[in-house]
């Protein structure tokens, strides 16, 4: 048990303060500093802890949020990330210590239980106040007359996007042979773990003459559909045995421990739907496994030219303004097109008003979610449906608006791309479920408060240049 944080060293609101050096108030690290709710995020991190009197001083929430923002950035090994925190003062800034030390301020195993510790809901709700949403409550009304709608319901406002994609996960490229030899090994080290020489013979695996022709068939570099079924059955009758041999050991009262129980239960779907899809000839089958260590990742369907399936979790995605939000993650694939409804609820409730304009792309375009949107007065990008337009200058400016509002959804394609080039949506490398989504949540909120320390730069800018250009000076002619 581990006791919440009681106290500690008082952070230095002026970044200048820090450890009596100069440190540059226009540094990323101290900018972004600024943006974070620390006090809110050690609230809620501290809650956590059940008894907060048993255990040792946990590390405080600012340094657990802060150390895994700062590795969503550079996407380096815990153990680089804290040898980088060690050296850089900007940094042990950020993650709230009051001095610079030249000592490491934690284990980098410290790391997995901070992503085991934080849950998606509070990153979300930090995200929630880094973008500024949910400023209006459900149910206010408008501020000024004028602005409601028809009903006394205040007018839609803003533009809504929709997007889903996978990130899958760093593992090796799944096929049914190489899975069940991975399972048959597992199942020969748990057997090799049950059994005791005392009781005499060892219960016979054909491990050797198994490996033998589990190589032979890889070696093959074009096998023939006739091999590939071969070797699955092959594989599938060494399975069989062992798990027989297990459940005679288990039945004379040897135990496992929890981590070889999950690794048997794992195997032991494994066969189940590998032998279901041999007998029937087919390769499908409802909650596929395609990873022992990671028995949780499914394969998703992308159909995209670079690769037909990616294998981790699928991620609903939101934008406003240029913020990205999590709507949905799941490791199984699901239609993200039932989302919608959701989503648009979500934007109302943090609003207090529907979006003016929704865009998605074709999939999200059923007719059940084309007559919400109609209800609700929301436009959705895209073709309407019946008959073009007799007028061909009408026909023409919806092609337009279908071009122009094609480029603006571009815009989530964009932060997916930079999710999964600058961030870790790319090759998801963490071991553990609740890491994994931990990790899918920490790199949209790394990417929004980039995003938010932009936009703060851009109103700086664009107030320097008022107060710079007289007001007698045309805009055309100060920027010419």
């Amino acid at each position: 048990m581990v006791r919440r944080p009681t106290g500690q060293a008082s952070i230095f609101e002026n970044p200048v303060a820090f450890t009596g050096a100069r440190l540059d108030p226009a540094n990323r690290w101290v900018k972004m500093a600024r943006l974070v709710p620390w006090e809110m995020v050690e609230a809620k991190y501290s809650a956590g802890f059940e008894n907060p009197e048993v255990g040792n001083v946990a590390k405080p929430g600012r340094m657990a949020i802060g150390s895994l923002l700062i590795k969503e950035k550079y996407q380096e090994s815990d153990e680089e990330i804290v040898s980088m925190i060690q050296e850089n003062p900007y940094l042990q800034y950020f993650i709230g210590l009051a001095e610079y030390t030249n000592k490491a301020p934690f284990d980098a195993s410290t790391m997995t239980w901070f992503r085991k510790r934080l849950s998606p809901e509070l990153i979300a709700e930090v995200n929630e106040h880094i973008s500024g949403r949910g400023k209006k409550a459900e149910g206010d009304g408008p501020d000024e007359p004028g602005e409601s709608g028809t009903g006394g319901e205040p007018k839609n406002e803003g533009t809504l996007i929709l997007d889903a994609t996978c990130v899958p996960s760093d593992i090796r490229f799944p096929t049914d042979v190489s899975l069940l030899n991975e399972g048959r090994e597992k199942l020969e080290e748990l057997i090799d773990a049950l059994h005791d020489p005392k009781d005499g013979r060892k219960p016979r695996t054909y491990r050797e003459q198994a490996r033998q022709k589990y190589l032979r068939f890889v070696r093959n570099r074009k096998p023939s559909k006739k091999h590939i079924r071969q070797a699955i059955r092959q594989q599938l009758g060494y399975l069989r045995r062992d798990l027989s041999a297990i459940d005679a050991l288990l039945a004379e009262g040897k135990e496992l421990s929890a981590r070889q129980t999950g690794t048997l239960e794992a195997v032991r779907e494994l066969y189940r739907q590998q032998k279901s899809m041999y007998d029937r000839r087919q390769h499908k089958v409802e909650h596929r496994i395609v990873s022992l260590h990671q028995p949780w990742v499914r394969p998703i369907v992308r159909g995209k030219a670079t690769a037909e399936v990616e294998f981790g979790a699928k991620v609903s995605l939101s934008m406003v303004e240029g913020y990205c939000f999590i709507e949905r993650l799941e490791w199984e694939a699901y239609n993200e097109s039932g989302t919608l409804k959701d989503t648009v609820e979500a934007y109302k409730r943090k609003t207090g008003r529907y979006p003016e304009r929704l865009l998605a792309d074709k999939i999200y375009r059923t007719r059940a979610n084309l007559n919400y949107c109609k209800e609700h007065g929301i436009r959705f990008n895209g073709p309407k449906l019946g008959r073009p337009p007799a007028d061909k200058e009408e026909c023409a400016r919806q092609k337009r608006l279908e071009r122009s509002e094609a480029g603006e959804r571009n815009a989530v394609e964009g932060k997916i791309g930079e999710g999964k080039r600058t961030y870790g949506w790319g090759r998801l490398t963490m071991r553990l479920k609740e890491t994994s989504e931990v990790s899918i949540h920490m790199t949209v909120l790394m990417m929004n408060i980039r995003r938010r320390v932009r936009d703060i730069l851009l109103f700086l800018f664009r107030w320097l240049v008022k107060q710079l250009i007289p007001p007698e000076i045309s805009p055309k002619r100060a920027t010419g």
